[in-house]
C-alpha cells in the first residue's frame, strides 16, 4: 500500500555547488510512504504524516546551508558548537562560518535531488512506525512560464532560522511599467540576481575583523551576531551585490522598485518579488 501527500512542504535552503558556487533554492515536497495497514487501517495517519516529516525537515534542511561533504574541495572546520566551511568553486573562493545547526551535511559529492532524497530518508530513521517499510520524497521547483532568480542571503534581526547568513530561494519576479508586465525588465533583473548573495551594506567588515574564516582579495566580508550566534561569511565580490537596507523581500521589493525609479524617474513601476513559493511582496515607485 502507498500513502501519498502533494505539496507537504516547502524547503528554503542554500547550497554549495562547484561550478555555480553558493545558490538559493525552494523545492516542493512530495512524499509517498510505503507499508502495511496499521490496527487503525493506515499506512500512517496524515496528520502525523505532516507533522513528523515536516519537522524533521525544517529541523535538518530548511533554511540551512546544504554541504556536499564528499566533494574533495568542501573543507570543513569545527570547534565546539561552530562550524567553519571553505569551499573551492569555479567563481572562487567561498567561506561561511556559524553554528553547526546552520548547515546541512549531506555524504555526497553534489548537492542534487538523489542527495537530498537520500540525506531526508536518513533523517527520518527512527521517526516513522514499524509498517512504515520504504519513503520516497520528489523534490521539484515551483512551475513558472516566467523570470526568477536564486539568491542567498541572511537576516540578522530575525528571531528564528532565517537569521543564518547563508540560506536561500528560488524566487520569480513581475515588474510592471506604468501598468503593463515588462518581460525587459524582469530578464534584466532576473540575470542580474542570478545565483546572487545578498548583503546588507551595514554588516560588512574588514578583513581583519573576522574571527573564523581567512581573508582572500578580491572578497567581500560580511559578520554579524544573532541570536543563534556568531555568523561570517566571504565571497568573491562578483558573487555579491551590497544593498543597503535589510534583505526582507520587502525591503528587496522596495530596492528594486526604488532603483527602477532613479534610473527612469517620469515611469510608475510595481515590483512583486517573492520569497520562495508563494508568498512576497509588493512594492511600488
Amino acid at each position: 500500500m502507498i500513502l501519498f501527500v502533494r505539496d507537504l512542504t516547502v524547503i528554503d535552503f542554500s547550497y554549495l555547488c562547484p561550478e555555480r558556487g553558493m545558490l538559493g533554492e525552494s523545492l516542493i515536497v512530495d512524499v509517498e510512504l510505503h507499508g502495511e495497514l496499521d490496527e487503525a487501517s493506515m499506512v500512517f495517519d496524515f496528520g502525523l504524516v505532516k507533522k513528523v516529516i515536516k519537522q524533521v525537515i525544517d529541523q535538518s534542511l530548511d533554511h540551512a546551508l546544504a554541504l556536499p561533504s564528499q566533494f574533495a574541495g568542501c573543507q570543513l572546520t569545527r570547534a565546539d558548537d561552530h562550524l567553519a566551511v571553505h569551499f573551492s568553486s569555479e567563481r572562487g573562493l567561498i567561506q561561511v562560518a556559524g553554528p553547526a545547526c546552520a548547515f546541512a551535511l549531506l555524504p555526497a559529492e553534489q548537492i542534487n535531488y538523489e542527495s537530498i532524497d537520500a540525506f531526508l530518508q536518513q533523517q527520518l530513521t527512527g521517526h516513522l512506525p514499524d509498517n512504515v517499510t520504504a519513503i520516497h520524497f520528489t523534490l521539484r521547483p515551483e512551475q513558472s512560464q516566467g523570470f526568477y532568480y536564486h539568491y542567498s542571503h541572511g537576516l540578522k534581526k530575525h528571531d528564528g532560522n532565517c537569521q543564518r547568513i547563508a540560506h536561500g530561494h528560488r524566487s520569480t519576479i513581475q515588474i510592471y511599467q506604468n501598468g503593463m508586465l515588462s518581460p525587459r525588465l524582469n530578464k534584466f533583473w532576473a540575470e542580474r540576481w542570478q545565483d546572487i548573495y545578498l548583503v546588507t551594506e551595514e554588516d560588512l567588515c574588514q578583513p581583519e575583523q573576522l574571527q573564523w574564516l581567512t581573508p582572500v582579495a578580491n572578497s567581500l566580508h560580511s559578520q554579524y551576531d544573532a541570536g543563534q550566534g556568531h555568523f561570517e561569511i566571504s565571497l568573491p565580490v562578483e558573487h555579491c551585490e551590497i544593498v543597503p537596507c535589510d534583505t526582507t523581500v520587502e525591503c528587496l521589493a522596495d530596492y528594486i522598485a526604488a532603483q527602477l525609479k532613479l534610473l527612469d524617474p517620469a515611469q510608475q513601476f510595481k515590483v512583486v518579488a517573492y520569497e520562495g513559493v508563494g508568498k512576497g511582496a509588493i512594492a511600488s515607485a
